[in-house]
């Protein structure tokens, strides 16, 4: 029988489902997809979406409402850069923001130079960022963030509280952060997600993170499920995937399986209950 062939089962209430979505096309992916040293330029800070990028989030959202994920996911957590936040909220945000709303937007008006107008937070999931879902860290300017403090002007709704630093002190100009660390951090996030309630999350996030985190679970698997999880994502990719808490980290009790023997009461063996039943009828 070949490797990770067949099939296996697992409690429901120890899996959740999660959507990892590759940010949309930005700025530097335009000179950088061409040359890789084009990553270096500083024009490319805390890259923004192009307006390709956001007709691709656009055809995003269409997908995630047509398909029916916007009424399951219960949480988006996105990686606290420019590009994944706008891919965040203009793909799972609310509709129809006005000025006279009381409710804060996720995003307000041409918020990185997107010439969007704001994104109600209304009807829709809560978005929140985390630091340890971000990019390949270091030398790159495209991969350094802003103030937490300049993110809340832009997206008032959007949830900031798990980043511990105003200022982006992950990042460094001379140290690139080495493909294991990346992995590693990786993993962390991914037992992280079990601290949460949530059992439907999409994730928002980065090419290099995707690729060097799925490479480094290599489940044991078919090869061609192996390629299908493990390959480079497209921008503004979306793929739906299960994890499996193995390990036991989460503490959840399942919300649909069924005890039973209520009320309780004396088994009979089953020739007894024939009997009695003929004797009945």
């Amino acid at each position: 029988m070949e490797a990770g062939a067949g099939i296996g089962l697992y409690p429901l209430h120890r899996c959740k489902n999660i959507y990892l979505v590759r940010h949309a096309q930005g700025i530097h992916n335009v000179d950088g997809d061409k040359n890789y040293k084009a990553y270096m330029s500083h024009d490319y800070f805390d890259a923004e979406l192009t307006q390709l990028g956001w007709q691709q989030v656009d055809n995003l959202r269409k997908h995630v409402r047509s398909s029916g994920l916007h009424k399951k996911i219960e949480l988006v957590i996105s990686s606290p850069l420019m590009r994944t936040m706008q891919t965040a909220v203009g793909v799972f945000g609310g509709d129809g923001y006005t000025d006279m709303s009381d409710v804060l937007p996720l995003m307000v008006a041409n918020a990185g130079n997107s010439n969007r107008a704001a994104i109600s937070s209304s009807n829709c999931p809560p978005i929140i960022t985390e630091e340890s879902c971000r990019e390949h860290l270091g030398v790159h300017p495209c991969d350094q963030r802003r103030s937490i403090s300049d993110y809340q002007f832009l997206f008032p709704a959007v949830d900031f509280s798990l980043i511990e630093s105003d200022e982006d002190i992950l990042w460094k100009a001379d140290v690139r952060e080495t493909i294991e660390e990346l992995a590693a951090r990786g993993k962390k996030f991914l037992n992280w997600l079990w601290t949460r309630k949530e059992k439907e999350i999409a994730i928002v996030t980065h090419s290099g993170f995707l690729f060097h985190t799925l490479n480094a679970l290599q489940n044991e698997c078919h090869p061609d499920v192996k390629k299908e999880i493990c390959s480079h994502f497209a921008n503004c990719e979306l793929r739906s995937m299960v994890i499996v808490d193995r390990s036991m980290l989460g503490s959840d009790i399942s919300v649909t399986d069924y005890p039973g023997k209520i009320p309780k009461g004396v088994d009979l063996p089953s020739d007894a209950v024939v009997e009695d039943n003929n004797i009945k009828g």
